[in-house]
């Protein structure tokens, strides 16, 4: 069990808030580390989390972040940056002691990947590796969460995607919190473990679609479409900027072919193994968020 604090990186994004949720459930201790302030963190304050704020990006403040920690949870977004990062948790982690590491990794996570981000995931796990500490390293498909990042199309009754006939099985956040924890409670067995997740059935696009059809009981018309076009729906967000927006979106396109490929797919039972319960379904993460879809 854990004894001391967890360190919860990306704090305010979907595996992190999952994984503070299920920590609290069990009655641990957590510090959260988040960018700044905003709603998101106050509500985590509310629920008596310690919330730091801090770059993963200086060494300084990782050093803070980790001071005082038994375990912790290492997410970095699709963004440059991550090898430095991961250099500086580790270093910091073995500073503090810390026993225990989950690291977020990627299912296209490969040393001969054509996206820079995957391969800089799969370089991430090395140095975590080389460290010595204690980490396990997930790797999970396309997150159900994805459908959010998509929801005002869902909502036009479209789903325009450039995925072809590729398939996964789609892996809700709070699935990835109740791994994440189940490994961080006992960590010393899972050293240098790479785990693929996934939910419970694999769908195309297509099929995602026809799912989206019947549980929201409107008609959600599935199109293949090539990426630049799909990338101007994302873009549409403003989400991202300047070089880190060409580095999101090289990695996007690649995928795309990934999961053309067949990197994405299979199935195991992993989540329920690791986590306790078996992974949530489609149709029941639709139905949690339907009022994003309607």
């Amino acid at each position: 069990m854990i004894q001391g604090k967890v360190l919860v990186t990306g704090a305010t994004g979907d595996t992190g808030r999952a994984t503070i949720d299920e920590l609290l459930a069990r009655g641990h201790r957590v510090r959260a580390l988040a960018h700044g302030q905003d709603d998101r963190s106050k509500k985590l304050q509310e629920l008596g989390v310690e919330v730091v704020f801090g770059d993963l990006l200086d060494f300084g403040q990782v050093r803070a972040a980790l001071d005082g920690v038994q375990r912790a949870y290492f997410v970095y977004p699709i963004r440059p940056g991550i090898l430095q990062a991961t250099a500086y948790f580790a270093q910091a982690a073995n500073e503090a002691g810390v026993d225990g590491i989950v690291n977020m990794s990627q299912k296209s996570a490969r040393e001969d990947a054509k996206s820079h981000a995957a391969t800089d995931h799969w370089l991430s796990e090395r140095v975590f590796d080389w460290s010595g500490l204690t980490v396990a390293h997930i790797r999970p498909t396309y997150f159900a969460e994805w459908l959010l990042y998509l929801a005002p199309m869902i909502k036009a009754g479209l789903l325009h995607v450039p995925f072809g006939t590729g398939k996964h099985a789609p892996i809700a956040a709070l699935d990835q919190g109740r791994v994440i924890v189940g490994i961080l409670e006992d960590p010393a067995p899972h050293k240098g473990g790479i785990y693929p997740l996934f939910g419970p059935v694999e769908y195309t696009y297509q099929e995602t679609a026809r799912v989206l059809s019947r549980v929201l009981g409107k008609n959600v018309q599935y199109k293949q479409i090539d990426f630049d076009e799909f990338s101007k729906t994302l873009q549409a967000s403003g989400k991202s900027a300047g070089r880190e927006n060409s580095f999101l979106f090289q990695h996007l396109k690649e995928v795309a072919i990934d999961h053309q490929n067949g990197i994405f797919e299979g199935t195991n039972d992993l989540v329920e193994k690791l986590g306790g319960r078996p992974p949530m379904t489609l149709e029941e993460f639709i139905e949690k968020h339907r009022v994003a879809f309607v």
